[in-house]
């Protein structure tokens, strides 16, 4: 049965260690490890630059739903806030 609302996404496998870790996080914040995931995703976005990631993607279809270029698009906002 193919139900099209229930997308299935790419799901690398995890090392050993990535997964062990995540799993004590996640413990340690008493989340979910798929919420604790989705949260280390979000929180790349301050560690590595929008600038440096954006340029070298190679599926520009899905920006919108990408942390990188919701760091981006902050950025630009508080530009053009500053500048007004």
């Amino acid at each position: 049965m193919n139900n099209t609302t229930n997308k299935r996404f790419y799901t690398p496998q995890f090392s050993e260690k990535a997964s062990v870790s995540v799993r004590r996080l996640a413990w340690a914040m008493e989340i979910p490890m798929t919420s604790t995931i989705d949260l280390i995703i979000s929180e790349l976005s301050t560690v590595f630059l929008s600038s440096v990631v954006c340029p070298k993607c190679k599926d520009k279809t899905k920006c919108s739903l990408c942390a990188f270029y919701l760091q981006a698009r902050q950025q630009e906002e508080a530009m053009l806030t500053a500048g007004a």
